[in-house]
């Protein structure tokens, strides 16, 4: 694990250096040059010797190639499925209907108490007379 690491930070300092040896170097020409407009008869412009970003660009280049490889490899252990040793699903259990009440009748509670089903007796119902005793 700490090769990884110790890699991970390689790269990244290859990469920074490679951004900065790309931006410093100088441009080949105008746009007339690269359209074909340049003096020179070659393809991409006049042959330039090898100069010392050039040299740091190409070595660059390849120490990051590498980099992405060795890192694409290192990372890659485990078993190589994303899914593998999960459990499968608990199957979905149908629904149960919903258990019902005895029905009543609202008119049959007396006013302000509560009936068997939860519900008050409505403000307008006439309370029964109590049977005598």
């Amino acid at each position: 694990m700490i090769a990884y690491y110790a890699l991970s930070t390689f790269y990244v300092v290859t990469c920074l250096i490679l951004l900065l040896v790309i931006l410093l170097q100088q441009g080949k020409g105008d746009m007339a040059a690269a359209c074909g407009g340049g003096s020179s008869q070659s393809a991409f412009g006049a042959r330039a010797g090898a100069t010392v970003l050039s040299k740091a660009t190409a070595i660059l280049s390849v120490l990051f190639m590498l980099g992405a490889m060795a890192l694409s490899i290192m990372g890659r252990g485990g078993s190589g499925s994303v899914v593998s040793g999960t459990q499968a699903p608990a199957p979905i259990a149908a629904p149960k209907p919903p258990v019902t009440a005895p029905a009543t009748t609202p008119a049959t509670a007396p006013t302000g108490s509560t009936a068997p089903t939860g519900s008050t007796a409505p403000t307008g119902a006439k309370p029964q007379p109590e049977p005598p005793k």
